[in-house]
């Protein structure tokens, strides 16, 4: 039996390994691919990368750095989790683990626009679509941005990146929101557009899309579509979830389940690389010490 398996290879997976492997525990990592921080074409505000790092260069570093302590990566998804009498079953494609402990670093998915998935890779790349303003926002001052969305997150969300630039558009699919949030969108000075905005093309350096048959260009868009949170692992064993879906843990990364945590986006908090790291370092070492309860923890 493992002492712990950790599901998820982002920066919190991976994080949450190299804390383990250093605590000379026996542990495994299950990653089906494709997480939402590979996906960041450049990552600028992760504390010591000077001028930014990609997604895929932090991963593969962190992921590189777990190997240097013997960490083992299983490119597989994880399709079920069942309670034992002792521990948990982790059932993957071709690998069924036990282990005393589960970490779930899942992450969530975030609700891309009705968008050609060519078109969309383009313009996440070069900058047209961002999905983070606490991550990004700096990087639209003073430019053309729209927020396309529904409901208080979206109007939430103009309101915030109005502090970093006079044009600032909120694309809604319908207008219902609060009249409080509608004062504040007004007094803001933020456009407000209602229609669905669908057809974009990139072009002359700008994202154009078609909104109640009228063509706009932006020079970013922010989709506030919501998001996934893959936490459906959780729920199999019965964890205490949000409304939303996300996992509910208490200040040390403990589910409502002994022996299973949980770290990163797919716990309720704020969404960003470096929280995400410092959730895993806590659960980690969370880990390590409920099982010393258990057993001597002893070279």
């Amino acid at each position: 039996m493992y002492d712990c398996v950790i599901v998820g290879g982002g920066p919190a997976g991976l994080s949450a390994a190299i804390y383990l492997a250093r605590f000379r525990l026996k542990l495994k990592i299950f990653d089906a691919g494709g997480g939402r921080a590979l996906s960041i074409p450049l990552a600028r505000n992760v504390a010591g990368f000077p001028g930014g790092i990609s997604g895929v260069d932090l991963v593969g570093r962190m992921e590189a750095q777990a190997r240097e302590f013997g960490v083992v990566v299983v490119r597989e998804r994880v399709t079920d989790l069942v309670r034992l009498r002792e521990g948990f079953a982790v059932q993957a494609a071709t690998d069924t683990t036990t282990a005393a402990t589960v970490l779930l670093a899942c992450g969530v998915t975030n609700l891309a626009p009705s968008i050609d998935g060519a078109v969309h890779a383009e313009a996440l790349r070069d900058g047209y679509i961002r999905y983070c303003p606490i991550c990004d926002g700096f990087e639209v001052t003073d430019k053309r941005v729209a927020v396309i969305g529904s409901g208080i997150s979206a109007a939430r969300e103009a309101i915030f990146l109005r502090s970093y630039t006079t044009d600032t558009t909120l694309i809604l699919s319908h207008l219902d929101i609060p009249s409080c949030i509608k004062r504040q969108i007004h007094e803001s000075g933020i456009e407000i557009r209602v229609g669905l905005a669908d057809d974009f093309k990139i072009s002359t350096g700008q994202i154009r899309f078609n909104c109640a048959g009228e063509w706009l260009s932006f020079d970013t868009i922010y989709p506030a579509l919501g998001s996934r949170i893959h936490s459906e692992l959780a729920g199999k064993v019965g964890a205490d979830l949000s409304e939303e879906g996300c996992i509910i843990v208490d200040k040390h990364q403990r589910t409502s389940v002994a022996g299973l945590y949980a770290a990163g986006d797919v716990v309720r908090g704020l969404d960003q690389i470096g929280h995400a790291i410092g959730e895993a370092g806590v659960a980690a070492t969370a880990v390590r010490n409920d099982l010393a309860v258990r057993r001597p923890l002893r070279r």
